[in-house]
């Protein structure tokens, strides 16, 4: 039985792992992406602005 304790750990870590990654994977794109993108291009481009007005 000290071989299942010992397995249980990093299978246990393995199944959420592989959890999270289908996760991520099911959430890019789709509806929200056009959103998205939008707040990432608002975003770059409030920082270049602001690099800007420094230089």
């Amino acid at each position: 039985m000290d071989y299942v304790s010992a397995l249980l750990p990093p299978v246990v870590m393995a199944v959420l792992f592989i959890a999270v990654i289908r996760v991520i994977v099911k959430t890019q794109g789709g509806a929200n992406k056009a959103k998205e993108d939008a707040a990432v291009d608002a975003a770059i481009a409030q920082a270049e602005g602001a690099r800007r007005t420094e230089a």
